[in-house]
């Protein structure tokens, strides 16, 4: 088994290295996007960006798993707790009022908050039907990532408090409430995901996002635990279940 790493590694990229190194796993940082001819028959799973996934998993036969663009504008409003919209970018230039806005799966459209829609990119840098989901503009005090495997919550762990990075332990509510969203949704999801999650200033639990696990931080997660569901994200195609088939990014 080998996992196949991007140029460039973050902090959390070279944990979840190192830890599957201990594992006695291979790993191969690529330099670009070419992939060597003896890793296109491998058994071979990633751990990249968006970019280099898509430039690199077709040839390593990766099937790279993620939830459905308009995942979390489908969620009942007790999970998200604010108005959350999938539309394509030529729809949402017509907002006149302030939306925090971001594409669901890359970084296309930075997650930010638009003044209003006629400050999101423009039509020569992003192509007016991308999807983009746009909500209510809403504060969390904290926020937590869960790395979900198999209907259940693997391991997470606090990444921001007042919207700056601050790492903790997973609490028991903030797992507890990622158990409660795999109960009502957990079958609209890919076996293998990352969930973030957090406290609403009116404190009350609410869904931030959804990420793909082969592409998240894994914070002050187990990175054991947090490799389990990484290397079940972006796995051989040859072994992908029928249920995932559906999550194939």
């Amino acid at each position: 088994m080998c996992l196949v790493l991007p140029p460039r590694l973050t902090a959390s990229a070279r944990t979840l290295r190192d830890t599957a190194r201990r594992r006695g796993l291979r790993t191969v940082q690529l330099p670009d996007g070419v992939v060597p001819g003896e890793l296109r028959d491998g058994d071979a799973h990633l751990h990249a960006g968006p970019s280099f996934a898509d430039a690199v998993a077709p040839a390593l036969g990766i099937a790279p798993l993620e939830a459905p663009a308009d995942w979390l504008a489908r969620l009942p409003v007790t999970f998200v707790r604010r108005e959350i919209r999938a539309v394509p970018l030529r729809e949402a230039y017509a907002l006149r009022r302030p939306v925090f806005a971001k594409s669901p799966n890359d970084k296309s459209i930075p997650a930010l908050v638009y003044a209003d829609g006629s400050r999101l990119p423009g039509p020569d840098a992003v192509d007016p039907e991308t999807v983009v989901l746009v909500s209510d503009v809403t504060v969390f005090d904290a926020e937590y990532r869960l790395f979900l495997l198999d209907g259940q919550v693997h391991t997470g762990s606090r990444y921001a408090m007042s919207g700056r990075l601050d790492m903790a332990p997973l609490t028991a509510s903030a797992c507890a409430f990622g158990s409660e969203l795999l109960a009502a949704a957990g079958h609209t999801l890919p076996s293998a995901i990352v969930v973030d999650v957090g406290t609403t200033d009116a404190g009350q639990w609410a869904v931030v996002e959804a990420n793909a696990a082969w592409a998240s931080g894994c914070y002050d997660s187990d990175p054991d635990r947090a490799l389990d569901v990484v290397l079940r994200a972006a796995g051989p195609a040859a072994r992908l279940t029928e249920r995932d088939t559906a999550f194939v990014r």
